[in-house]
């Protein structure tokens, strides 16, 4: 019978072979993850934050919300993703008359060589890796629950038959903020399925000057897959196996529980909040944070980590009261005040 100090002995060297092998892995991904982002950058001019930002959710294996006026290269990113990760990509432009089937597919009837008849199943454009979902506040409230269900449960129930999606699989939806006549707002149940919102703004002078000179020739910019389908499901895999300190752990509870009225950190914050952020957004900053530690290199996250990910996971994920809005607070205010309290 092994003793109590020799079986805390060998579970130490277990934990000590695991951390070696996780080390070893985060070294070996590094100049594939170093690489990627140059041949990001190739196509995508400035946008550093949005590229690290959209990289860090799909490392964190979740969908990304793009939010930005036209003309910004929302389009442009999702296509360069798809070919620098080797993943097949599919984009749908949603209008209010786009139907259920028309993203998950239908079934037909097909009459077989010995004259019997069948339903065979057509794959909607949702049976892809990463699917561009343009406009997506456009589509009825009935198509945007429809592409909610295959975000959430990684299938498509056609029929009575679930028929799985590929892996990975993720959804990069787009919206414009400005024009909202004829759209129908997503609800609060789907923001919650994006792990980030990230907002897209207006490129730098330098960054729009490289730009309008690449875009305006006559030379075809070729990228190349850098890595592919397997390998981002083996980064993703690693992602939830890095440690995370007890310092952090408490900073992310601190940040959630602290935008929620019931348990905000300050009186005049439970005023200002109509609803906060629910458990799923302290799970979702908790993969956010190690997947930018993993970008960067790190064995584990920090606190600037939780810092700089608070605002992209949280922002569509609580609300402000009418009183508050009226006074000209806004959501960056608040969730600045709340990031200020973790020191």
């Amino acid at each position: 019978m092994i003793g109590g100090s020799e079986a805390m002995a060998a579970s130490e060297t277990d934990t000590g072979a695991a951390m070696s092998a996780t080390l070893a892995e985060i070294e070996a991904l590094a100049p594939r993850l170093a690489a990627l982002r140059a041949e990001i950058g190739r196509a995508i001019f400035g946008q550093n934050a949005v590229i690290e930002e959209t990289l860090i959710t799909l490392l964190a294996g979740g969908h990304v919300l793009l939010v930005g006026v036209p003309g910004l290269g929302k389009t442009l990113l999702v296509e360069t993703l798809a070919q620098v990760l080797g993943l097949a990509a599919r984009r749908v432009q949603f209008t209010p008359d786009l139907m259920p089937a028309d993203i998950l597919g239908s079934e037909v009837l097909d009459e077989g060589a010995d004259g019997r008849r069948r339903f065979r199943f057509l794959p909607g454009p949702v049976f892809c890796q990463i699917l561009m979902a343009d406009e997506i506040n456009r589509a009825s409230p009935r198509t945007q629950s429809a592409l909610l269900q295959a975000m959430q449960e990684g299938k498509v129930a056609i029929g009575g038959i679930e028929h799985p999606l590929p892996r990975p699989f993720h959804v990069l939806a787009t919206q414009n903020p400005i024009e909202q006549e004829g759209t129908y707002p997503l609800p609060e149940a789907q923001l919650d399925r994006f792990l980030m919102e990230i907002d897209i703004g207006y490129p730098d002078l330098e960054d729009e000057r490289a730009m309008l000179l690449a875009t305006t020739s006559d030379r075809h910019l070729a990228l190349h897959a850098v890595i592919d389908g397997e390998a981002l499901r083996s980064a993703q895999r690693l992602v939830r196996r890095l440690p995370v300190g007890e310092s952090v752990v408490a900073a992310i509870l601190a940040l959630v529980r602290g935008a929620r009225p019931e348990t905000a950190a300050e009186p005049g914050l439970a005023d200002r909040i109509a609803w906060g952020p629910g458990p799923r957004a302290a799970q979702a900053l908790m993969l956010a944070v190690r997947a930018r530690a993993l970008l960067d290199g790190r064995i584990a996250p920090s606190l600037d980590d939780v810092v700089a990910l608070a605002a992209p996971v949280l922002r569509h994920r609580m609300a402000l009261t009418f009183a508050a809005r009226a006074e000209g607070v806004t959501l960056a205010g608040v969730i600045g005040q709340l990031v200020e309290r973790l020191g």
